[in-house]
């Protein structure tokens, strides 16, 4: 058995590997939020980029220095990327590498010590305002369909305003365009464009406010950083759409916003439709109108047609004709009926005017018989002891009468 066991049997000491001590400084590093989230300024030296494109280099000042790695992953997104004799300010995490036993700053972000104290200031404002709500997405308001006027807060002899109103009548020619001119850079922008924000606002026909300006540094932007600028845009009753910058710049402005555009026109872009788009949908929704109507006359000529079948099928038009002809054959046979009666009856009468004709008295005169009646009475004399001599009679016979007087 080797000494060191022995010695270790007998004293009951703990021993720990290498590797468990290093282990156990990176779980120290790991759980320190100091040191998984910080800014670190020195200058660079001795950078080195490996084969893989990874850079190595460190940072110092005039009493220590600290080891960095930049991956190359991050090295493509870096505005600023280190080179020997740079005072920057970089930011990252802190960790140990096991394999050397050193601990370095694994780093995310690189700027220039000017532009770092700048982020670290807009930070804070950042931080501040995200506290009171100012980028609450729950306030941000939609943009009308349609907008009248557009009210534009940018230089007017800036590139932007000719963006914007390239992009306008591109767009939408129907939308007027109201300029509140104003500095975009310097000490002297934020309360100029504060005052011009509240301008517009207090006009009754702008639907639209876009804060405008070109693409620059850190510095140049600044303005729009401003915090009364950040409180203006906020207290605007009028959507604003912020165009500040290039597509990778960001601005207070942009986050208080209620629409960050990338850049200028992309702001005249987004607070505008397009005419061609709207053109298309009206196409599209004039075919679509004309199919659905064609759609909608198809399937009511089918129902109808559905239910012109089922009048046919229960329609009284079968039953009436039949009621019809019912009709016309009683009608037929109570003609024929009516005849028959009739020729009956013309029958019958005329046998009746002959027995009438048989017993008229004007027969019984024919024959050669008269009527005799009284002259005074008018009673007629059917016996001889009716009259006697002397009495005036009157006598009636078949072509007329004559007068006498019984002797």
């Amino acid at each position: 058995m080797c000494i060191a066991r022995l010695i270790r049997y007998h004293c009951n000491m703990q021993v720990y590997t290498v590797s468990q001590i290093t282990q156990y400084i990176m779980d120290l590093f790991e759980v320190d939020p100091l040191l998984q989230d910080l800014w670190v300024e020195g200058e660079v030296s001795n950078c080195v980029e490996s084969a893989a494109g990874h850079m190595y280099f460190t940072l110092k000042d005039a009493h220590a220095q600290l080891g960095c790695v930049l991956w190359r992953s991050q090295i493509a997104s870096l505005e600023h990327v280190p080179a020997d004799g740079h005072a920057v300010m970089a930011h990252g995490h802190a960790s140990v590498y096991e394999r050397q036993g050193r601990y370095q700053l694994y780093v995310d972000r690189v700027l220039p010590v000017g532009e770092g104290a700048l982020f670290l200031q807009l930070q804070a404002l950042k931080d501040k305002l995200q506290r009171e709500g100012l980028f609450a997405t729950e306030r941000k308001r939609p943009l009308p369909h349609f907008p009248r006027w557009l009210g534009v807060v940018t230089s007017p002899v800036s590139a932007a305003i000719r963006d914007i109103l390239h992009v306008l009548q591109r767009r939408y020619p129907l939308a007027g365009v109201i300029l509140a001119p104003t500095l975009v850079q310097g000490d002297e922008a934020p309360p100029q464009i504060v005052a011009a924000i509240e301008t517009l606002n207090a006009r009754t026909d702008v639907d639209v406010i876009i804060v405008a300006r070109g693409g620059g540094s850190l510095e140049e932007l600044w303005a729009f950083n401003d915090e009364r600028v950040a409180r203006a845009i906020f207290a605007s009753r009028v959507p604003v759409v912020s165009g500040v910058g290039h597509e990778t710049d960001y601005t207070i402005a942009d986050f208080v916003a209620d629409v960050r555009a990338p850049t200028p026109s992309a702001a005249a872009e987004v607070a505008v439709p397009d005419q061609q788009v709207l053109r298309d949908q009206i196409v599209q929704y004039r075919d679509t109108l004309y199919q659905g109507m064609k759609q909608n006359l198809a399937e009511n000529r089918r129902r109808a047609e559905h239910t012109l079948t089922l009048l046919h099928r229960f329609s009284p038009r079968p039953l009436l004709d039949r009621w019809r002809q019912h009709v016309d054959e009683r009608r037929q046979r109570m003609w024929m009926v009516q005849r028959h009666h009739l020729a009956l009856h013309r029958e019958q009468t005329a046998g009746m005017q002959l027995r009438l004709q048989a017993l008229s008295p004007e027969s019984i005169l024919n024959r050669g018989y008269a009527v005799v009646s009284r002259r005074d009475t008018g009673a007629v004399v059917r016996r001889t002891a009716h009259v006697a001599s002397g009495d005036a009679i009157d006598v009636r016979v078949s072509d007329g009468r004559f007068t006498g007087v019984v002797d």
